[in-house]
């Protein structure tokens, strides 16, 4: 037969309740320290005084003349004594009074103060994915509870943002992954069941592009997964030698493009991974090879003062349309072999390590992309 069990909720104090108990706990103590002092003080003040004041009905029915001075000493001790006793009752009865008192306005007060903290709980259980626009929106004093509800919408903002580009990602990522296997599946269902002996070599080199273009967005949303996921390693790094080898990498395409290079390439040490941190460059001179002109020009340049810098001419950008190329399959045309991850995998590597990334539009056309990270070590040229 199971044991019904209380629920933990019941034998938890409450903030308000330990508030409570702690001004009432703090009014006891100062007013039996002032109680306290008061009686001290007392007896002090009416034992040191040589004139007492004898009511005529405390004396003994005897002529007063006939009193012996002891007789008038005990009078008056035993005055005093009632006049202590009389006060420390008093005193008494009004502190257990105060004290109920205390308590009432200390459960007031503590339920006034600790407000804010339940709209902020209730704002935070009625919070999912579906309603995240909602915020706490506290007003009052700017005390540390508003702070703590401005720190939780500023929170919650972020979250918002979050899980809104994981939405826009994953449909967007749907879509690429859509289209693709709806061109396997129409070639092989129509056109390769309808082809000749003289179309099979055409048709499987569009499969073949399909099914590359299909790797490129597999390999590229693992990247951007490994850069979201954060840094495994930590190793010295000189991005010039990394940027070098990129550009190394692209030769034979900027070769092909006719483009102009100018190169500036000094020590840039930072710590991270040589993974990563290649994909970063490789991807940056990628983009500039590819969405440039022929006979172009393509700039790279490293150093520890002004970061990475990859310049490109090519079409004109908006600027306002700059800093959208940064999102996931975000481009300007949807011609040529991209899918619009490039520029987000460098963001996210770059966040990674602790950088950030600025792209700017260049009024002549093209883009121009700048990589900070922390960086450390003297400058100096390194070879390409």
């Amino acid at each position: 037969m199971p044991v019904a069990t209380e629920s933990p909720r019941l034998h938890r104090h409450s903030i308000r309740l330990r508030l409570t108990a702690l001004y009432s706990l703090l009014f006891s103590v100062t007013g039996l320290l002032l109680l306290s002092l008061t009686n001290v003080l007392f007896r002090q003040r009416i034992g040191a005084t040589t004139v007492t004041v004898v009511p005529k009905s405390e004396l003994p029915s005897a002529a007063v003349s006939t009193l012996t001075p002891g007789q008038l000493a005990a009078v008056a001790e035993r005055l005093r004594g009632n006049a202590q006793e009389q006060l420390l009752l008093m005193s008494l009865l009004a502190l257990g009074v105060m004290l109920l008192v205390s308590v009432v306005l200390g459960w007031w007060i503590a339920g006034r103060v600790l407000r804010p903290l339940h709209t902020i709980t209730a704002t935070a259980q009625r919070l999912s994915a579906a309603n995240l626009h909602e915020r706490i929106s506290l007003e009052g004093p700017d005390d540390e509870l508003k702070d703590l509800a401005d720190t939780l919408d500023a929170l919650m903002d972020r979250l918002h943002a979050a899980f809104e580009a994981q939405r826009r990602f994953v449909a967007n990522a749907s879509h690429e992954l859509r289209t693709p296997l709806a061109v396997q599946r129409a070639t092989i269902q129509i056109r390769l069941g309808r082809a000749g002996p003289d179309d099979l070599p055409r048709i499987q080199e569009e499969l073949l592009e399909t099914n590359r273009r299909s790797e490129r967005l597999i390999e590229g949303l693992l990247t951007l997964a490994a850069s979201d996921r954060g840094l495994d390693r930590h190793e010295p790094i000189d991005v010039a030698r990394v940027a070098s080898e990129a550009f190394g990498q692209w030769r034979p395409a900027i070769k092909e493009a006719r483009l102009r290079t100018e190169l500036d390439l000094r020590t840039m040490r930072v710590s991270g991974d040589p993974v990563l941190l290649f994909q970063l460059v490789s991807n940056l001179v990628q983009n500039a090879v590819r969405y440039n002109v022929p006979g172009g020009t393509l700039e790279v340049a490293t150093s520890a003062e002004g970061g990475l810098v990859v310049r490109n001419t090519g079409a004109f950008v908006p600027r306002h349309e700059v800093q959208g190329l940064l999102e996931p399959f975000r481009r300007l045309t949807h011609t040529g072999d991209g899918v619009g991850l490039g520029l987000s995998i460098v963001r996210s590597i770059t966040q990674a390590h602790g950088g950030t990334i600025e792209l700017d539009s260049r009024p002549g056309g093209g883009l121009e992309a700048r990589v900070r990270l922390a960086t450390t070590g003297a400058a100096r040229p390194v070879p390409t």
